[in-house]
């Protein structure tokens, strides 16, 4: 009989990235891009059933992934300014996105600013981009974190469970102090989980209850705010900031989960009704007048009666 694996291995280092001619293309970076593009299918597709053009994701994704991934990068950096700050660092490793180090609430911040900005430039209601954006949001942070099993990072506390998680004594984030083939727990394989869950809730409450004005973006904030505090606290990550002894990522998934119940309790309060279209007030795409459709009918019929005869 086969036994189970009694551990989960990490890639192998050569796997991380490999060269195309003069190019050398970074799997982090391909875990990362194959999330965004799957957030932009989800989110178009759900836009498409309230009646917008799909093409409007594609306009709004141009502002938002720029500045998320900007913001992204530099909230990593002040959260561990130790690593790239201190005496011998190379400061240009400020910049060595493709390393890691791209956190998910920089993330939110950028890229929410940047959505913001488009949809006012489209006339959508950021609402209900958002609200669009919540479960495919999940779903995306899911397939990135694939990365940090490429890049063998993003892993917690030592642990003896089946599923514990090999990472190589060569490994950057491998502790000095503990011996090689320590197993640690999988927390990029928890939070995978945690978020499809997540997407998959966000959906069943949005088909169960009558939801919009953002309250499907406030169940993502308390989910995954929940979700990764728990995680951040066993995970291991030495250079983060941590005032009072928590470190400082934890401090930011209590905020984010609050920010979502304020959202749900708020919005809930000021809005009973279902929200009405996803556009702004004046800014509804033009539709056909009475005439326009009637010329166009003419045009319609008559090959039709053609072919009737023929």
């Amino acid at each position: 009989m086969r036994t189970l694996p009694a551990s989960i291995p990490s890639p192998d280092p050569a796997w991380a990235s490999f060269t195309l001619g003069p190019v050398t293309i970074h799997t982090y970076a391909l875990c990362i891009i194959a999330g965004i593009i799957a957030a932009v299918l989800i989110t178009g597709r759900r836009l498409d059933r309230r009646g917008v053009d799909k093409g409007v994701v594609i306009d709004i994704a141009l502002w938002a992934v720029p500045l998320g991934i900007v913001a992204a990068r530099f909230y990593h950096v002040f959260t561990h300014l130790g690593d790239y700050f201190s005496p011998g660092a190379n400061l240009w490793n400020v910049f060595a996105i493709w390393d890691g180090g791209n956190a998910i609430y920089g993330a939110l911040i950028g890229g929410g600013l940047g959505a913001w900005i488009a949809c006012r430039r489209a006339g959508l209601r950021f609402t209900a981009f958002a609200d669009a954006l919540a479960p495919a949001l999940l779903v995306a942070q899911a397939i990135g974190r694939l990365g940090n099993w490429f890049n063998q990072e993003l892993f917690g506390l030592p642990t003896t469970v089946p599923w514990g998680l090999e990472i190589s004594p060569d490994a950057a984030m491998f502790p000095d102090t503990l011996p090689a083939g320590t197993l640690f727990h999988p927390l990029f394989l928890y939070e995978m989980i945690w978020n499809l869950l997540g997407a998959a809730v966000i959906v069943l409450l949005e088909r169960r209850l009558t939801l919009g004005w953002g309250r499907s973006l406030g169940i993502y904030f308390l989910w995954y705010g929940i979700g990764r505090a728990g995680l951040e606290a066993i995970r291991i990550d030495p250079t983060s900031n941590a005032p009072l002894g928590i470190p400082i990522n934890v401090w930011t998934s209590i905020a984010v989960a609050t920010l979502g119940i304020l959202i749900l309790i708020v919005q809930t309060l000021r809005h009973r009704e279902p929200e009405p279209s996803p556009y702004l007030p004046g800014r509804e795409p033009m539709l056909p007048t009475t005439a326009e459709l009637a010329i166009e009918e003419e045009r319609v019929v008559p090959r039709q009666d053609q072919r009737s005869q023929e």
